[in-house]
């Protein structure tokens, strides 16, 4: 260690470090522009200047280093006049009014300048006149907010191993940073940064202190910052680290790949088959040509995990609680997985032969073959959790009665519902639900030549490609437009691919019947469908629309409701669901928390296990412990900051899904999608931005913070 004097301060440091980065360590600040804390030092900006004393000349504090005895000086005069020279030579050129520009009150320049002078900066030199570039994804490029401090350059080229940034001259002699390969500032715009190469990591959009690169305002207004710039991670309703799992599998490490979801979710290969994917559609490689393929990586790298490396052996101490779970759906399993690994002993509670909830009851086989299910549920049990099925639970006060301490209610939606409407008692209308139940359970589920689907969620959908295995012909009739299905565009075009009508925005007003027997449904077209603030369904129809749609068979999926015994000893809501406090995911009973869709209504089964986890951290926390269920079950990683250069990088496409093809899959249950080869799951890994690079990038702290 060396000691030297800044402003009257002894301060300590190691050798060769330089003055500016010992000051800002220490909490002093010295103005600095060109500089950053994880690029090379340059120098050029010429505001970090500092008075040494033995030295006539100032120095550039970001490049001298500190010497024993060192004296130096931060503030002066002589330093104030020198430092607004060295600004005044900086904006020459730049634009003169702040108050437009999108990083007003957030611009590291715009606060530089008001700490070296209060006074007005003249404008000096004539104006730049660069054309802004909004062409490319992401990124905006106005060229006349530059400031030449090349950051950029050194972004690109030292820390990401790009390169595609330089700096050039027009023939008038302006200074400005291009890109590789364009002849002149006016062909920067016809060459994209895709034709350059660009990787896309935003880079220098971060070091960029003035807005010359910026994210474009349109991905970024009113988000917070990490859901903008890691979308994938944080539009996950469980948070799971995307860009970490996807660069495990780059690196074939499969098994840290799996135990980087297992972290979040204790059944990673259930969602690589049936996780409706919300970060796919946030995925910001989307905006350059196509999203990253996460659901199907995710089924990759379990199944791919040929080691117990994902799974942690359970080194827990134990609470002496005991914890009951009522469900054994997806939010029941995680609430049990959490709440064991807390040190709780946990028994589970099903009403139905078999575990799994909607799970097992009301995703066909198609979409979750019931192997990969019981293969997730059995490492539950053997950690020590407790299934009891066959149990169904009247009442939460039975429960503490037996000697439990706490309790999470996940009962799921398990009941479906009709519309009231004439002809709905036929026996040939049925439920979605029940009729997906028969399927799963293998009952004999039989329907008629020609089925109509009422609904356009996802058991609707479920029901549809079911009954068109079994042999029908069918139709679906649904309130929304397509484009409005709550369905997603995966599930509405595989069952366009096997042959399932799709009737959309129409409302149903009796069903048709012909000597007791079902011949249609009467509809009437919707030209307007809104919802109130109860979420009923405001619905406008076009006069003399009236049609019937015909079917032998009508099935009703249009919605969803728990089965809730009438004494269960807990508040509902109007809609039927299960009160709860939203903070503290707390029921009416004290000791009682409630998770999944007897909370949240009809979601997804990634939403389902984030409210099981919300459960089992506020049940811990009532029970005395930490509350903190966070798991680190991969190993610790520090990714290469250099992604180096790659020719043709934005133009790699999307690996194809493999799909069984539409004229065989309809005839059985089978999975319709298989399983990524190694060479397509490692080429679509590297298709990944790797956008948490950037968030690792250190932040400039302005002077108003010291």
């Amino acid at each position: 260690m060396i000691s030297f004097s800044i402003d009257g301060r002894i301060i300590e440091t190691t050798e060769g470090k330089s003055i500016l980065e010992t000051s800002l360590a220490a909490g002093i600040y010295i103005p600095f522009l060109c500089y950053h804390p994880d690029l090379s030092t340059t120098g050029e900006c010429g505001l970090c200047l500092v008075e040494v004393e033995g030295k006539d000349e100032l120095v550039l504090s970001c490049n001298t280093p500190v010497t024993p005895g060192m004296v130096v000086t931060t503030k002066s005069d002589k330093l104030k006049v020198a430092r607004r020279e060295a600004m005044e030579k900086i904006l020459e050129g730049h634009p003169a009014e702040c108050g437009t520009c999108i990083k007003y009150l957030n611009c590291e320049l715009q606060s530089l300048k008001q700490y070296i002078s209060e006074e007005e900066y003249k404008p000096k030199g004539k104006a730049r006149l660069f054309a802004v570039d909004s062409t490319n994804p992401l990124f905006t490029i106005d060229p006349n907010k530059c400031v030449l401090c090349k950051r950029c350059v050194r972004a690109c080229k030292d820390l990401r191993g790009v390169g595609i940034l330089i700096e050039k001259t027009t023939s008038d002699g302006q200074r400005y940073i291009g890109r590789e390969g364009t002849a002149s500032a006016a062909a920067e715009t016809a060459k994209t940064l895709a034709d350059s190469n660009c990787r896309f990591c935003g880079a220098c959009a971060e070091v960029c202190p003035s807005g010359a690169i910026m994210d474009k305002v349109e991905l970024t207004k009113g988000k917070n910052r990490k859901n903008a710039l890691l979308p994938c991670r944080y539009t996950c309703p469980a948070e799971i680290d995307v860009p970490r799992y996807l660069r495990f599998i780059r690196e074939k490490d499969y098994a840290a790949a799996a135990a980087v979801v297992r972290e979040k979710a204790p059944f990673p290969l259930v969602l690589g088959y049936v996780c409706d994917h919300p970060c796919e559609g946030v995925c910001r490689r989307g905006e350059v040509n196509e999203s990253i393929s996460i659901r199907d990586l995710k089924r990759f790298a379990v199944e791919h995990d040929n080691t117990t490396q994902s799974i942690k052996a359970v080194n827990r101490q134990l609470s002496g609680k005991k914890v009951a779970i009522v469900g054994s759906g997806p939010s029941g399993l995680t609430a049990a997985y959490y709440l064991f690994r807390q040190g709780h002993d946990v028994t589970v509670f099903e009403a139905m032969p078999q575990a799994g909830g909607m799970l097992r009851y009301g995703i066909p086989a198609y979409r979750l073959p019931k192997t990969v299910l019981d293969k997730e549920i059995k490492y539950l049990e053997d950690l020590g959790i407790v299934i009891k099925t066959d149990t169904k639970i009247d009442s939460v006060e039975k429960l503490f009665g037996e000697g439990f301490d706490g309790v999470v209610v996940a009962l799921g939606l398990s009941r479906g519902s009709k519309l009231r409407i004439p002809g709905v008692d036929n026996p040939n209308v049925i439920i979605g639900l029940e009729f997906l139940k028969d399927i799963n359970t293998g009952k004999q589920a039989s329907v008629g030549k020609n089925v109509l689907v009422l609904g356009g969620g996802k058991v609707a959908f479920d029901c549809a490609r079911a009954a068109r295995r079994l042999g029908a012909n069918v139709k679906m009739a649904c309130l929304e437009t397509r484009e409005t299905m709550p369905a997603t565009a995966e599930e509405i075009r595989q069952g366009e691919e096997e042959g399932i009508e799709l009737w959309a925005a129409r409302t149903f007003t009796r069903i048709v019947e012909e000597e007791g027997k079902v011949i249609g449904v009467a509809c009437l077209e919707v030209s307007s469908l809104t919802f109130d603030e109860d979420k009923n369904p405001q619905i406008e129809i076009c006069e003399g629309s009236q049609h019937n749609i015909p079917a032998d068979t009508v099935i009703f999926a249009i919605g969803q409701r728990p089965d809730i015994a009438p004494n269960f000893g807990l508040n509902l809501v109007p809609n039927g669901l299960i009160e709860l406090d939203p903070f503290t995911q707390a029921a009416s009973r004290e000791g009682v928390f409630a998770a999944g869709d007897v909370v949240n209504g009809a979601s997804s089964v990634i939403k389902a296990i984030a409210s099981g986890r919300k459960a089992a951290a506020a049940l811990d926390q009532y029970l005395g412990g930490s509350g903190m269920i966070e798991e680190k079950l991969a190993p610790p990683q520090e990714p290469a900051k250099c992604i180096g250069l790659r020719e043709g990088f934005a133009a790699l496409k999307r690996v194809e899904d493999t799909l069984v093809p539409p004229e065989e899959r309809i005839k059985s249950f089978c999975p319709v999608a298989q399983s990524m080869d190694e060479a397509g799951a490692i080429g679509e890994a590297e298709r990944c931005l790797q956008c948490d690079l950037r968030l690792k990038i250190t932040p400039i702290k302005f002077w108003s913070q010291f």
